[in-house]
């Protein structure tokens, strides 16, 4: 397939001023400098130099900026007058004629269901099995601690193989290996179908999550190769609508399988899920990294560009920030069945419920941040904002779990989770925002490193929610305040937003 991603012109990549790397200090890795990071002259301080690529557009800082769709023939991509949407009505193709703005929206509906696609496999290949382990435990005859390691493993393979892909994705483009990681993912999904014993699911869920990686990083890394700027936080929210419905209509589906076969037609379901998902990409994702942007080293070009990102104190204090607040929605997940249904009596049912109404309330804050708040306020105030709102729920919680206000009860309990939930919808899609957009030239392997450290951190704070046994959700609660206040030491000790106050797009 032709290399649709084109140029640099092609894409029209217009900086938003003062919002990224050039605030502060640009990270750049160049082909063939070996992956070392370097900052880019006059980019601490001197808003008249822009950052991102040579050549760049300087434009009016407090307009928003836009980036049009990879695929486009050439034509001036030129920013909209405050207040009022572009010629086409689609962000990133104001100024554009006619066809080429009809053009626009169609490819960029298509590369956002593409894309959301992709960040929606991993979790319904985790959510819709969940009503199938007991089954399973019972089907191959072993013990339900040995089939919970199949969650374990799909999990440990995600977050290991994000660290993989992503910098395969910096050198050999972003298109291959996905369709190789795709492939891998379907020949695994159809292998579980077939498993005849447990330790035989356990391997090819491992080799399932390793491939079902590539989906996550890539992703993240086509959207740092297609926007920049607020343009980019509004995208990152947009995925969070689409990825954000799968877990809720995943067990829904899971059971719906289970109801006119077994626990085998589930990853049926998958493996049919992955092959529309990778025919989807081969035909209509074009490649987005150029070659001259690719890195041509090994192993240890990417071992020395991770280490150079994970030198940036800024980059470091956005992701670590961001695997903290990660946690906080871990310490929900694993917990929150346990508290609402054991401690405070609802019924599996009103669970669902309750879940379901969490996850509305974060996908609907991300559509607010992307909508409304971005572009009319800095990236690092609504960032800051999401995570104080998340330090009070959490608190409130402790407080209540705790008796400090008295017997709390389900309603003020469900009504604490729902606005610590809900603030999430502010604080991923920011964190990742403002991470990536200091890593124009390593999107791969800052993509690989901001999923993988919110995997891992997540992992070690989930099992200490239940470290005071089954009668007190204090465990959680204190999980939470900790992670969160955590997560607000790092955003103001590492990425220190004021010192870059003045000079955000769309700051106030």
């Amino acid at each position: 397939m032709p290399d649709s991603g084109g140029s640099r012109s092609q894409r029209a990549h217009i900086p938003t001023s003062g919002t990224g790397p050039g605030a502060d200090a640009d990270l750049r890795t160049g082909p063939g400098t070996g992956g070392d990071l370097g900052t880019v002259p006059g980019a601490d301080g001197d808003p008249t130099v822009p950052h991102g690529d040579a050549g760049a557009l300087a434009v009016d800082p407090a307009a928003p900026q836009v980036t049009a769709p990879a695929g486009l023939p050439d034509a001036p991509v030129l920013p909209e007058a405050p207040g009022r949407p572009g010629a086409s009505g689609l962000p990133g193709t104001p100024g554009l004629p006619g066809p080429a703005a009809k053009a626009a929206r169609r490819t960029g509906l298509l590369v956002t269901l593409v894309l959301g696609g992709l960040t929606a496999l991993p979790p319904l290949s985790m959510d819709m099995y969940l009503p199938a382990l007991p089954a399973v435990t019972d089907s191959l005859s072993a013990p339900a601690a040995t089939i919970q390691l199949t969650l374990t493993a799909c999990l440990a393979g995600m977050a290991l193989g994000q660290l993989v892909v992503g910098p395969m994705s910096d050198r050999w483009g972003r298109r291959k290996p996905l369709l190789l990681g795709m492939v891998v993912y379907v020949l695994a999904t159809a292998i579980c179908a077939l498993a005849p014993t447990a330790e035989l699911l356990i391997g090819f869920r491992l080799l399932q999550g390793l491939a079902g990686a590539a989906g996550i990083v890539i992703a993240r890394a086509v959207v740092r190769d297609l926007y920049d700027g607020v343009e980019m936080a509004r995208f990152f929210s947009t995925l969070m609508l689409i990825s954000g419905v799968a877990p809720i209509i995943a067990p829904l589906i899971g059971g719906q399988v289970l109801r006119v076969t077994d626990w085998r037609g589930i990853f049926v379901v998958l493996t049919g899920v992955g092959i529309a998902l990778t025919l989807v990409v081969w035909k209509w994702l074009h490649e987005t990294l150029p070659p001259a942007d690719r890195h041509t080293g090994g192993v240890t070009d990417a071992l020395r560009t991770m280490r150079g990102l994970l030198a940036d104190r800024v980059f470091t204090g956005y992701m670590i920030a961001g695997g903290l607040a990660f946690a906080v929605l871990f310490a929900y997940i694993s917990a929150s069945p346990f508290v609402v249904q054991e401690i405070y009596g609802a019924s599996p049912q009103t669970f669902s419920l309750l879940f379901g109404l969490n996850s509305i309330g974060l996908i609907a804050v991300g559509q607010i941040n992307g909508k409304l708040l971005v572009g009319r306020f800095s990236l690092d105030k609504v960032l800051g904002f999401g995570l104080a709102v998340i330090v009070l729920a959490a608190v409130a919680l402790l407080l209540m779990t705790t008796g400090v206000f008295g017997e709390a009860g389900l309603v003020p309990v469900a009504a604490g989770l729902f606005v610590l939930m809900s603030a999430m919808g502010l604080a991923m899609p920011n964190t990742n925002a403002q991470a990536l957009m200091r890593t124009k030239h390593a999107a791969g392997s800052a993509s690989a490193l901001l999923g993988t450290s919110s995997f891992l951190i997540g992992a070690v704070a989930s099992p200490l929610v239940g470290i005071a046994g089954e009668d007190t959700a204090v465990p959680m609660a204190l999980v939470q305040v900790v992670c969160a206040v955590a997560a607000v030491a790092c955003f103001l000790l590492l990425c220190r937003p004021w010192q870059r106050a003045g000079r955000e797009a769309g700051g106030l």
